[in-house]
């Protein structure tokens, strides 16, 4: 037999030994399990992929290490072959350059073996992106809003069916700083993965994930569950997610939407059917006790007391503290013609939001807040920095009676 055909030979059967390797990978791959009541985050110094908390996560790890093997055999069969090749068949021991022709034998097999390959890859990894996308029989589901930036949560089948709230990174500034400023307050361990409202979920129960956007593209994300699914303006899209064992798991927006995207984290809270339960009806008593009368009448400090604390907690990553803005950006409402204009107009801006021709939707809308948050916010902002409107106050009733 020639040089060139035992080279051919050998690279055959290391590729074909590549092939044989699904049985012993996968059945390694497969004893890799998550700790229960893990962190469910990214940890210092990790170098693969996060502890998988659901089925679907664990089929991801499973894949992606039997992929990774295949591709290491390949390399390395390969690679070892052709510098074996260069070693010993080298010009300096005697050797001369051999003359021969095609093997209809070996190019048949070189193209039947990878096509296998492929085929083996192909086949679990069809099987886990069906079933990804399975979101029928759920127990709960919950639409998911992302906007600038911040996530709204809404339950809207299953137990907890009605609760709603707003998602915001609770991480203080302090500890991030500011572009040329050191941070003044030292950072904790979950800093810029934390929130002020968890999502919380009961254990071993499937929850569906309906997402949307109110603005730009964002992309709900927790990688222990094997869960990444963009939120779309105008398009409703959904996943699922089954967590197999209780822990808190956090994720990030995934998609680049502006500014402050390093600013929205998710955080979920798997929790016992007990517990949820607990949960549900503790939320429930929370947004009822929030619940003002609308048809209350506000004097205008009380207003202005309450808009600030509305305005700091949803506005001010836009609008800036000081009303002015971001520059070519976010509009300044600090001598702004719609603040200091007609308060119908400021109201049906913060209902219906604002387009412009350069942002997809330079104001989102501000439904989601109650009559009370949004008349207080509004009366805040018409007589703060250097806004002197002639319609200065703003009650509850006047921002339902729009709403109509």
């Amino acid at each position: 037999m020639t040089h060139a055909k035992r080279l051919q030979s050998l690279m055959l059967g290391l590729t074909m030994t590549a092939a044989s390797i699904p049985a012993w990978a996968a059945e390694t791959a497969g004893t890799y399990t998550a700790a229960t009541g893990g962190t469910g985050g990214p940890v210092k110094g990790e170098m693969n992929l996060q502890p998988p908390a659901t089925q679907i996560a664990s089929q991801i790890y499973d894949l992606h290490t039997w992929m990774m093997v295949v591709c290491l055999v390949i390399f390395v069969a390969v690679f070892g072959v052709m510098f074996y090749s260069i070693f010993k068949h080298r010009k300096s021991l005697g050797h001369k350059p051999a003359t021969f022709h095609e093997s209809t034998a070996v190019e048949i097999a070189w193209t039947v073996v990878p096509f296998l390959i492929v085929i083996g890859m192909a086949l679990p990894a069809t099987r886990t992106v069906v079933g990804m996308k399975d979101t029928s029989n759920a127990d709960i589901t919950i639409k998911v809003t992302g906007m600038q930036w911040k996530w709204g949560y809404d339950y809207l089948k299953g137990e907890g069916e009605g609760i709603s709230f707003l998602s915001n990174l609770s991480t203080p500034r302090s500890q991030v700083g500011a572009p040329g400023f050191e941070p003044t307050e030292q950072r904790g361990d979950n800093y810029l993965m934390e929130v002020d409202n968890e999502v919380v979920v009961p254990v071993n129960k499937k929850i569906r994930m309906v997402t949307t956007a109110n603005d730009v593209i964002h992309s709900w994300s927790i990688p222990a569950f094997g869960v990444k699914q963009d939120a779309i303006p105008g398009f409703v899209r959904d996943t699922w997610f089954k967590a197999d064992h209780t822990g808190t798991y956090r994720g990030y927006c995934s998609e680049l939407c502006g500014k402050e995207h390093a600013f929205m984290p998710i955080v979920v809270k798997v929790v016992t059917d007990a517990e949820y339960k607990t949960w549900v009806d503790g939320k429930k008593k929370e947004m009822a006790a929030l619940a003002d009368d609308p048809n209350k009448t506000w004097t205008i400090d009380e207003l202005k007391t309450k808009g600030e604390k509305v305005y700091t907690t949803n506005c001010v990553v836009c609008h800036q503290a000081t009303g002015k803005g971001v520059p070519g950006a976010f509009a300044a409402l600090d001598g702004s013609a719609v603040v200091n204009g007609p308060k119908a107009d400021q109201i049906h801006v913060l209902l219906n939001g604002q387009k412009s021709g350069r942002f997809p939707a330079e104001m989102p809308s501000w439904k989601q807040l109650s009559d009370t948050d949004i008349a207080a916010v509004i009366t805040y902002t018409r007589n703060s920095w250097s806004n002197k409107a002639a319609e200065n106050i703003v009650q509850p009733a006047e921002v339902l009676a729009a709403r109509k």
